[in-house]
C-alpha cells in the first residue's frame, strides 16, 4: 500500500503536460463574439478586427444586462496610423449617430470624440494603428436595447465601420 501511495505521490509531482500548450487545445477562432459566460466572474472577451477596408469583422455583439465584457480591437490593416487608425466607441441607444460622428471629426486629441458629446459614450477604446490591439472593459448597461458602436476616425462610420451591442 505504501508503494502505491509513493507512486501516486510521484505521479502528482510530474508536469501535467508534456507537450506545449498550443498543441493541447485548438486555437480560439479569431473574430467571434464568444457566448456569455454563466454566472459571475471575469469579463467575457469580444475580439474584433478592423482593417484598411474600414469594416469590423463582427457587427453584432449580444450581451446580458449588467454583464462585464472586454472588447478587444486589433487593427489588421497596413496603412499608417495617421491615415487609418481604428477604435470602438459604444454609445447610448438615443445617440444621434451622424451628429455624434460629425462633432468628433476635428477632435483628434480625444480620439475623434467631441468633448461636448462624451456623455453619450458607454465605452471606448483608444485608436489603434496597424498591428496594434486596444481594448476597453465595461459593465453592460442594465437597460435592454440596441447600443450602436462605431469607429470615430473621420470617414470610417460613413464607410460602414459600425455595429450593434444588443443587450437582452
Amino acid at each position: 500500500m505504501k508503494r502505491f501511495r509513493l507512486i501516486a505521490l510521484l505521479a502528482l509531482s510530474l508536469p501535467v503536460a508534456l507537450t506545449p500548450l498550443a498543441a493541447q487545445a485548438p486555437a480560439p477562432k479569431p473574430a467571434t463574439a464568444k457566448p456569455a459566460a454563466k454566472g459571475g466572474g471575469a469579463a467575457r472577451t469580444i475580439e474584433l478586427t478592423g482593417g484598411d477596408d474600414m469594416k469590423y469583422n463582427v457587427t453584432e455583439i449580444k450581451a446580458k444586462p449588467g454583464e462585464t465584457i472586454k472588447i478587444q480591437l486589433k487593427n489588421v490593416g497596413t496603412l499608417p496610423k495617421m491615415a487609418m487608425a481604428h477604435n470602438v466607441v459604444v454609445v447610448k441607444p438615443t445617440t444621434k449617430l451622424a451628429e455624434f460622428n460629425s462633432a468628433g471629426a476635428a477632435a483628434r486629441e480625444t480620439n475623434f470624440i467631441a468633448p461636448a458629446m462624451k456623455s453619450e459614450v458607454v465605452a471606448a477604446t483608444e485608436l489603434a494603428g496597424p498591428g496594434e490591439t486596444v481594448e476597453t472593459t465595461f459593465k453592460v448597461p442594465a437597460a435592454a436595447g440596441s447600443y450602436p458602436f462605431m469607429c470615430t476616425f473621420p470617414g470610417h462610420f460613413t464607410a460602414g465601420m459600425k455595429g450593434t451591442l444588443v443587450v437582452q
